[in-house]
């Protein structure tokens, strides 16, 4: 059997594929086979050789979209905007985007998984932890923010949006998982990160909306 010259192509095909699908249909409707039937000659082998369940598929799907549209590149080179606002858009473009809003919910089951939950937070930490403490660092120094704890909040804040505000790991009703993100609201102004006003909460409120409850 000749090998593929072109892995990379295979897999961007199998992520719109999929992206395209779990868009539509749901993640939970949508099998592998119906990946398959959609890629046009190839195998479920083939599918397999690259991801080794619909899970890690629908975990590299997240990533892609949030880098091909990512809120903090976006406000970080902005001129007209000091530390706290930029914080405040990307968090806004972010909950603005309603496709990955929608993958983010219907990603919220496959977290069960200790592999993939383990691998966001370790994502995030990467990723997300010096994207908040590069903009946090600059509302310092513009005067915007006004904390001591800037390396800590940037750690903390994805720790608990990904995992704290996660209800398949701490169950949670809609209107518990709106006061729980209050409550971080309270929390990061208190330091000295004033970072929820009435666009975003009201963004956060939608996308809870959006989500079933979990106890």
């Amino acid at each position: 059997m000749a090998r593929n010259k072109y892995p990379e192509v295979t897999v961007e095909r199998i992520l719109d594929v999929s992206q395209r699908l779990f868009l539509e249909k749901g993640y939970d409707s949508t099998t592998i086979q119906d990946i398959v039937d959609k890629l046009g000659g190839l195998t479920k082998g083939a599918v397999y050789h690259h991801f080794k369940s619909k899970e890690e598929i629908m975990d590299a799907v997240g990533d892609r979209m949030f880098f091909e549209n990512n809120p903090f590149e976006a406000v970080r080179k902005r001129t007209d905007l000091n530390g706290l606002q930029k914080l405040r858009e990307a968090i806004r473009l972010n909950q603005s985007d309603s496709a990955r809003t929608s993958m983010t919910v219907q990603s919220i089951p496959i977290t069960r998984n200790p592999r993939v939950l383990v691998g966001m937070i370790d994502a995030n930490r990467r990723i997300l932890t010096p994207y908040f403490l590069e903009l946090i660092n600059e509302g310092n120094a513009d005067g915007s923010i006004q904390t001591n704890y800037a390396s800590e909040i940037a750690e903390l804040l994805p720790l608990l949006t990904s995992l704290w505000l996660l209800p398949n790991v701490f169950p949670a009703t809609k209107e518990e998982m709106k006061r729980k993100f209050l409550f971080l609201g309270d929390m990061l102004e208190k330091m000295g990160v004033p970072l929820m006003d009435d666009s975003i909460m009201l963004l956060v409120n939608e996308f809870f909306d959006q989500m079933p409850d979990y106890r």
